[in-house]
Order: C-alpha cells, then sequence, then structure tokens
C-alpha cells in the first residue's frame, strides 16, 4: 500500500530534505519517493496517511492527496 500526494510548493533539493524527514519522523519505517518536476510524494510502508499528511503540513508544505 502506498499514500501519494502533489505538493506543489515542494519546489527544490531542501523542500524534498524537509518533507522526508517529517515523514519519516512521523512515519517509522516508512520509505519515501519524491519526483520533484512533478511535485510528487509517494509513501510506502505506512497506512497512516492522516498522521502522514499532518506531518507534511506542519513542516509548512500544502500537501493535496490523489
Amino acid at each position: 500500500m502506498s499514500i501519494e500526494f502533489q505538493v506543489l510548493d515542494m519546489t527544490c533539493g531542501h523542500c524534498v530534505k524537509t518533507i522526508t524527514g517529517a515523514v519519516t519522523a512521523a512515519a517509522p519505517g516508512a520509505s519515501v519517493a519524491v519526483d520533484l518536476p512533478t511535485h510528487r510524494v509517494t509513501i510506502s510502508g505506512t497506512d497512516q496517511a492522516d498522521k502522514v499528511e499532518a506531518a507534511i503540513r506542519d513542516a509548512g508544505y500544502e500537501p493535496q492527496r490523489v
């Protein structure tokens, strides 16, 4: 199972690092894959979509679940 978000305000490598850190802190053991050109973040290894979304928001970004 995977959870996917579009994060339009994720624009650079620093954003990727921040979001990846936030997700892995909120869902230890989760795997995070980022496609920066399409602004997609895919998380596998957890089913806690609400917790992951909140972590991304708390990091200062606006995720939209897809």
